[in-house]
């Protein structure tokens, strides 16, 4: 009997440790939503390139969203101008890590304004999920006010985080276009698939509902997505696809989740192209090809 009481300690013991430890890793989660979410400091804040180090022009711009917080940016035209791009980055980093995509918008005949969050580079306060969208809400107002750019010609493109942004934005104006690559369905949602052991969807302080967003867009859709993102998988992209209304195209690409868009960039640009044709505008030069 005494060692049947022993053990029966024990495991209680044991019990109890393994439920403060999991109540340590909720905890943890819930607290640190934040640090977890976003990046504004990987690999760096400080902006320390340029549109000029690939080749291309560009305008710095500062924007000041509806709360106040002063956000930089730049504006990189493209000539001929076909459409313009309100493009949201993921969520490290900032716009100097962007040259690549400026490079191969403006190869498709695309200005584009692209800004740092709250928080991110140069631009003033903190990340929050608010504060994004009042930044997304800046982005639009800059070129439909002060640029007076015909929203049918404008096409908002959010990339991972951005992606989310994008689409939220898109709900709520009426774009030529919306390009989303690699998006998540929602941040509870891909919480889920990093900690099935957690009741997330009770635990999340952030939902960047992307799909519920892609579902109130009426405008054209592109939705990009490699099957080997390691970060966010295929199926998230598939399934915020099944929410958009029509039009809609898939793009599949292979490749990392930061790194597909270039090691494709041959089907990249072929996909743009081919959405674009489609659904936007014609440049105001027709008889010349995007990127020469």
């Amino acid at each position: 009997m005494p060692g049947k009481r022993a053990m029966g300690s024990t495991l209680l013991t044991l019990l109890a440790v393994l439920a403060l430890a999991y109540l340590a890793v909720a905890l943890t989660v819930y607290f640190g939503q934040a640090r977890l979410l976003y990046y504004p400091n990987t690999p760096g804040r400080e902006v320390t390139t340029t549109p000029a180090e690939v080749g291309l022009d560009y305008e710095p711009v500062t924007l000041e969203a509806a709360d106040g917080v002063a956000l930089d940016g730049w504006f990189v035209p493209a000539q001929p101008e076909r459409g313009v791009v309100a493009f949201f980055h993921g969520n490290a980093g900032n716009i100097g890590h962007r040259l690549d995509t400026l490079r191969l918008l403006n190869d498709l005949g695309l200005s584009t304004l692209i800004i740092d969050y709250r928080g991110y580079g140069r631009s003033g306060g903190r990340p929050s999920e608010a504060g994004t969208y009042r930044d997304a809400e800046a982005a639009w107002h800059h070129l439909v006010a002060d640029r007076e750019v015909p929203p049918e010609r404008i096409v908002l493109f959010g990339r991972s985080l951005g992606a989310a942004v994008a689409a939220e934005l898109a709900a709520r104006h009426h774009p030529g276009a919306l390009v989303l690559e690699s998006p998540f369905t929602s941040v509870p949602d891909l919480a889920a698939g990093i900690y099935p052991y957690l009741p997330v969807h009770w635990l999340a302080r952030f939902r960047y509902p992307t799909a519920e967003a892609a579902a109130r867009v009426s405008c054209p859709v592109l939705v990009i997505h490699s099957a080997d993102d390691e970060i966010i998988p295929v199926a998230h992209g598939r399934a915020v696809l099944a929410q958009v209304p029509e039009p809609k195209r898939f793009l599949e690409l292979s490749g990392g989740h930061n790194t597909a868009f270039l090691e494709n960039e041959r089907v990249y640009l072929e996909g743009w192209e081919a959405f674009l044709a489609e659904h936007l505008l014609p440049t105001a030069a027709p008889d010349s090809e995007a990127g020469s």
